[in-house]
């Protein structure tokens, strides 16, 4: 890593690589709910599919690239395949992340300000 002013180094080319695919991967809606249901605990694709509204195939091709990715894993349960999340600092962002944006959200209830000229 090359030392910048402040004391931080910058990284690697191929770690900022890697994190820029995964948070691509994270920057579909879909993909990023599956995370945070996961965050939650382990389902399989019927139960994601009914707490994220999204048709069966959809969730599945979303947690095959998840999980090709690395994000998320499975293993069998008898007939079922129970997928959760398979590295515990995408957890740590994906909570803070959507932690700090639903605490800065303006309630539904109170009127979005007006902008001038509008």
């Amino acid at each position: 890593m090359t030392p910048v002013g402040g004391g931080f180094e910058d990284p690697p080319a191929e770690v900022l690589s890697q994190a820029a695919a995964a948070f691509g991967l994270l920057a579909s809606p879909a993909r990023l709910h599956i995370v945070w249901a996961l965050a939650q605990g382990e389902s399989d694709v019927t139960g994601l599919a009914e707490r994220v509204g999204g048709a069966l195939p959809a969730v599945s091709q979303h947690l095959t690239k998840l999980k090709l990715a690395g994000l998320v894993g499975s293993r069998r349960e008898g007939r079922r395949q129970v997928y959760f999340v398979d590295d515990a600092d995408v957890v740590t962002v994906v909570r803070l992340l959507v932690g700090r944006l639903t605490d800065r959200a303006v309630p539904a209830d109170v009127p979005a300000p007006r902008l001038r000229g509008l």
